[in-house]
């Protein structure tokens, strides 16, 4: 999923999303070193749109350079989850907190849309955890913010790092369920204007994600 609905500008952006999503999607691994001239060749562009791809990557904290290795992909860690979902939960919070106040009243009437069709997928015996669905979820209230700065420091600073360790190591049985009526609250707490709720409800769901995926991890 492209946050922000990207449209690649250039072949410059175009190479950054594909290698970025594969980056994300684990079709490259976590921790490998990155190559330019391999690259280069697989996504059939100069090694300087690689090099340049890569210095972005460096900003999105998913791509490393090493002094004697050179580029890598970041390794997923424990320690990594944690003081990565330290800060989520802290601007996330901030988010759902802002949101509360500032999210017009027909964001929140689609915001409750985007859950009801997320509900209809339950009822019908789908799995409620479709990476798209629960990102747009997050991205809609951070975008109610309207905090332009909070918004780049989770879009721009560490939002495709959360969703590497999502994307591989996602939710999966009792936690799907519990997700959905974490987020059936949150939502609830932003329509009622409860903006201390809505922050503590953040937190706590993100929190919650966070022991999920640590349990796959240890």
């Amino acid at each position: 999923m492209h946050l922000a609905n990207e449209k690649p500008v250039t072949a410059a952006d175009k190479t950054f999303i594909l290698l970025r999503d594969d980056i994300v999607e684990g079709r490259i691994v976590a921790g490998s070193k990155l190559s330019e001239t391999e690259l280069s060749t697989k996504y059939a562009v100069s090694r300087a749109i690689i090099r340049e791809a890569i210095n972005r990557l460096e900003a999105c904290h998913i791509v490393e350079r090493k002094a004697n290795v050179g580029a890598r992909v970041v390794a997923l860690s424990p320690q990594g989850l944690i003081e990565l979902y330290q800060v989520r939960e802290s601007l996330e919070g901030m988010a759902a907190r802002l949101a509360a106040v500032n999210m017009t009243h027909e964001e929140i009437d689609d915001l409750m849309g985007l859950l009801q069709s997320h509900f209809d997928e339950v009822k019908d015996g789908q799995s409620y955890y479709q990476e798209a669905g629960d990102v747009d979820f997050h991205y809609r209230i951070i975008l109610g913010s309207k905090n332009k700065h909070l918004i780049s420091m989770l879009f721009d600073g560490i939002y495709h790092l959360v969703r590497m360790y999502r994307v591989q190591l996602g939710m999966a049985g009792p936690r799907v369920t519990t997700a959905y009526d974490e987020h059936k609250h949150i939502v609830k707490a932003i329509a009622n204007r409860d903006a201390e709720l809505a922050e503590m409800l953040m937190r706590r769901h993100i929190m919650y994600s966070k022991n999920s995926i640590e349990a796959k991890l240890s």
